[in-house]
C-alpha cells in the first residue's frame, strides 16, 4: 500500500532525465503524479535502468487539460518508491547501487523539492529530478533580461526563473521543467530546445519584433505557440531613425571623433540641411509612418512606397505613395523600414543604387539584409551614395575589419533602435501579457506561428490549405507597384452545407499568402483577420453551392482583388478585378484560371505567365529559351479565347530564370506581356 501521506502530496506527472547529462547540485520543481507511483509498483523489476517514454498523460488520469506531460524512466521501481517515501522522515535518500543521493529541502507536505548530485566514482550517474506539489503554477523561464514591470506581471501568474547567458546545453536541460520561455534576440530557440522540452513547453515569447532566432517550424510541430511584442518599440525605433538622419546630415559622429582626437576641422564637416529635401520612406508601417510624421515636422517633403499602405492614411499626414522606382530615383534621403523577406532581401543593390540621385543619403533601422552591403560600399566609393547611417547589419555584430563599418562616410550604431528605457519596459509588459494570455489558453493577436489543427481536419483540408495560400501569393504578386490591396473576394465552390465546411483556416491561408510576401508579419489562424484589418484589407467570402457529392470538401477556390492595377493585364477579369482560380487534382494544387483565360498548371516551383498571339511554334520558342539556361519546365498549359487569337501560356518552372532569359522571352515578336511569379 502506498501511504496516504504520499498520495496527499503527489499530482500531475513524474520526470526523469538522461543519465548521460551531468548536472551540478541544484534544486528543481517538478510535479509528481500519484497514479504514476502506483504504476511503478507494477513494473517488472527486470526492467531496472530501462528507458521508457510515457507519451500520453491521458493514459494515466484521463485528463488532457493538465499542463504537464510525463516522460519517465522506470528503474528498480519499488525501491525508488520506498526511498521516496523515506524522504519524509530522513530528509536524505540513498539508492541501493550508490550512484547518487537526494536531499530534501522542505518537509514532505503539500510541496517539496530535492537536490541531486552524482556520487564520486559512479561510472554512469543517474540523475533524477523530482518534486511534488498541489495546485502548481506554470513555470516561465526568462532567458534574457526583461523589464521589472514585465517580471511583476509574470510573477503574479507563474513561477519565474530568470537565468541569463545560458549555453545551448543548459537551456535544453532547463526547458523540460518550463511551460513558457521568454527570450530577446540573443538566445537561439532551436529544434533541439523544443525536442528537449518533452512536450511541456507551451509558449515562447520573443521580447521584440523579429523572430529569426526561433525555429517556427519546430515550434509548430511540437505544439508550441510563439508570440512577439511588435508595437512597444515603435516610437523608439522611429526616434532613432530621425536621430541617425540628422546626425548623418550634419556629420555629428565624425566631427565628435575629430574633436576628441584634438582636431578642429570646421570646413571638413560642413553638412546639408533637411528642410526642403525629399525623404523616401520604404515601408510605411508603424515605424515608417512615425518617421514620416517627424520628418514632416523637420520641413522635409516625404514620399513613401509600401504596397499595403492605405493611401488615405498616408494622405492624412501629408505623404504621397509612389512606386518603388519613383521613390528611390527622386529621393535625397532614403529611410528603410521594411521587413526582411525573400522579396526584400538585398533590395538595395548595384542595380537599384544606379537608379538613385547622385549624393543620396541612406538610413537603415530595419533589417541588415535588405541592403547588399558590398554594393553599398561600392556606391559610397563612387559617390552615388554620399553617406549612410546604419543601425542594423547582415551579420551582428559585424566583423571588426568590415569595410562598411570602417568607411568614413558611414555612421554606425549597434542595433539601438529599441534601446530606450521606456521601450524596454513597454516590450516587457507586452510580451508578459502575451505569454500569460497564451498560458491561460487565450488567443493572441501577436502569435507568429500556426496553431495546432485537429489531425482529421488538417488531413482533409491540407491540399486546399496549400492551394489557398498559393492563390493568395499569386494574386498579390500580380498587383502593380503602388496599388494598395484593399478589397479581396474569396469564392468557394462546394457541395457541402455551411455547417460542414469551416473556411476559417482557408481564409487565414489566403490572408497569409496576400500579406507575408511583403511583410514581417507571420499570419496564421490566430492573427489572420487582425492582420488584414490592420492593413485595411477587407476580405469577403462567397459560396457557390454545387449539386454534387459532398465527399470532396471543395471543387475550386477563386481569389479576386478589386480596384488595383495589374502587372499582367490578362489577369484582369471581364468585371475588372485581378482573378485567379485553382483546384486540387490528385492531391496537388493547380492554377486553373487567370483572368478570363483557362489554364492548367501545377502550383509547384514557380510560374511564368505569358500572353501571346496564338500561333504555331510558340511553345517551342519559349521552351528553347528556358532550355538554354537549363531551367527545367515542370508543366506548360495554354488557354486561349479562340484559335489564332490571344492566348495565355502558363509555364511551371523548377528554377528561377535570369532577367536576361525573361527578356528574351518578352522579345519574341508574338509575346505581348509576361510576368514571373514566385511561389
Amino acid at each position: 500500500m502506498v501511504p496516504k501521506s504520499l498520495l496527499s502530496c503527489v499530482s500531475n506527472s513524474l520526470f526523469f532525465h538522461n543519465p548521460e547529462s551531468r548536472f551540478p547540485s541544484s534544486s528543481f520543481n517538478v510535479p509528481v503524479f500519484a497514479w504514476f507511483c502506483f504504476a511503478l509498483f507494477e513494473f517488472d523489476h527486470e526492467h531496472a535502468n530501462a528507458w521508457t517514454n510515457f507519451k500520453s498523460w491521458d493514459s494515466w488520469n484521463g485528463n488532457s487539460n493538465k499542463p504537464y506531460l510525463s516522460h519517465s524512466l522506470i528503474f528498480n521501481s519499488s525501491q525508488f518508491l520506498h526511498n521516496l517515501m523515506a524522504t519524509a522522515t530522513s530528509r536524505t535518500l540513498r539508492f541501493p547501487s550508490p550512484s547518487l543521493s537526494l536531499s530534501s529541502r522542505l518537509p514532505l507536505s503539500s510541496a517539496f523539492s530535492v537536490s541531486l548530485r552524482p556520487h564520486r566514482g559512479a561510472a554512469r550517474p543517474l540523475v533524477v529530478l523530482v518534486s511534488a506539489g498541489l495546485n502548481a503554477k506554470p513555470t516561465v523561464l526568462v532567458a534574457e533580461k526583461l523589464g521589472d514591470a514585465g517580471l511583476k506581471l509574470l510573477k503574479e501568474f507563474a513561477n519565474v526563473d530568470c537565468s541569463y547567458n545560458l549555453s545551448t546545453e543548459e537551456l535544453c536541460t532547463k526547458i523540460s521543467l518550463c511551460d513558457a520561455l521568454i527570450v530577446r534576440s540573443g538566445t537561439k530557440v532551436s529544434r533541439e530546445v523544443f525536442e528537449s522540452s518533452g512536450g511541456r513547453l507551451k509558449v515562447v515569447g520573443r521580447a521584440g519584433v523579429g523572430i529569426d532566432n526561433v525555429d517556427l517550424a519546430a515550434a509548430t510541430e511540437h505544439g508550441c505557440l510563439v508570440v512577439n511584442a511588435p508595437t512597444a518599440n515603435t516610437v523608439a525605433a522611429a526616434e532613432h531613425g530621425i536621430a541617425l538622419l540628422a546626425a548623418m546630415a550634419r556629420n555629428v559622429a565624425q566631427a565628435d571623433a575629430s574633436v576628441k582626437a584634438g582636431k578642429w576641422q570646421r570646413n571638413k564637416y560642413v553638412g546639408v540641411s533637411l528642410v526642403g529635401k525629399t525623404l523616401a520612406v520604404l515601408g510605411f508601417g508603424k515605424v515608417g509612418s512615425e518617421v514620416a510624421r517627424r520628418a514632416k515636422g523637420l520641413g522635409m517633403n516625404v514620399i513613401a512606397h509600401d504596397p499595403y499602405a492605405p493611401a488615405d492614411r498616408a494622405r492624412a499626414i501629408g505623404v504621397e505613395l509612389v512606386s518603388f522606382d519613383e521613390a528611390i530615383s527622386s529621393a535625397d534621403f532614403i529611410s528603410l523600414h521594411m521587413p526582411l523577406t525573400a522579396a526584400t532581401s538585398k533590395i538595395l543593390n548595384d542595380e537599384t543604387f544606379a537608379k538613385m540621385k547622385s549624393g543620396v543619403r541612406i538610413v537603415n533601422v530595419a533589417r541588415g539584409g535588405v541592403i547588399d552591403e558590398d554594393a553599398l560600399v561600392r556606391a559610397l566609393d563612387s559617390g552615388i551614395v554620399a553617406q549612410a547611417a546604419l543601425d542594423v547589419f547582415t551579420e551582428e555584430p559585424p566583423p571588426k575589419d568590415s569595410k562598411l563599418i570602417l568607411h568614413e562616410l558611414v555612421t554606425a550604431t549597434p542595433h539601438l533602435g529599441a534601446s530606450t528605457t521606456e521601450a524596454q519596459e513597454g516590450v516587457a509588459i507586452e510580451i508578459a501579457e502575451a505569454v500569460v494570455g497564451a498560458l491561460r489558453g487565450e488567443l493572441a493577436a501577436t502569435a507568429v506561428n500556426a496553431p495546432m489543427v485537429p489531425s482529421e481536419v488538417l488531413s482533409e483540408l491540407k491540399p486546399f490549405v496549400d492551394l489557398a495560400e498559393k492563390l493568395g501569393r499569386l494574386a498579390v504578386q500580380l498587383v502593380a507597384g503602388g496599388s494598395g490591396v484593399k478589397t479581396v473576394k474569396v469564392t468557394y465552390a462546394t457541395a457541402r452545407a455551411p455547417d460542414d465546411l469551416d473556411t476559417r483556416l482557408l481564409r487565414a491561408m489566403i490572408t497569409k499568402g496576400l500579406i507575408e510576401p511583403i511583410s514581417s508579419v507571420f499570419v496564421n489562424l490566430v492573427n489572420a483577420d487582425f492582420s488584414a484589418k490592420q492593413r485595411g484589407i477587407r476580405i469577403t467570402e462567397e459560396r457557390i453551392l454545387l449539386d454534387a457529392s459532398p465527399e470532396n470538401p471543395l471543387e475550386f477556390i477563386q481569389v479576386q482583388i478589386a480596384n488595383v492595377e495589374s502587372r499582367f493585364a490578362s489577369a484582369i477579369s471581364d468585371s475588372g478585378e485581378i482573378k485567379v482560380e485553382g483546384r486540387v487534382k490528385d492531391g496537388i494544387p493547380h492554377l486553373t484560371k487567370v483572368g478570363s483565360f483557362d489554364v492548367d498548371v501545377s502550383l509547384e516551383g514557380s510560374i511564368i505567365l505569358c500572353r501571346q498571339v496564338d500561333q504555331p511554334g510558340m511553345i517551342g520558342k519559349v521552351g528553347s529559351v528556358l532550355g538554354e539556361e537549363n531551367v527545367n519546365v515542370s508543366f506548360m498549359s495554354v488557354g486561349r479565347i479562340a484559335p489564332r487569337k490571344h492566348a495565355v501560356m502558363a509555364i511551371g518552372v523548377d528554377e528561377q530564370p535570369c532577367k536576361e532569359s525573361l527578356k528574351k522571352i518578352g522579345d519574341i515578336p508574338a509575346v505581348e506581356e509576361l510576368v514571373f511569379l514566385k511561389l
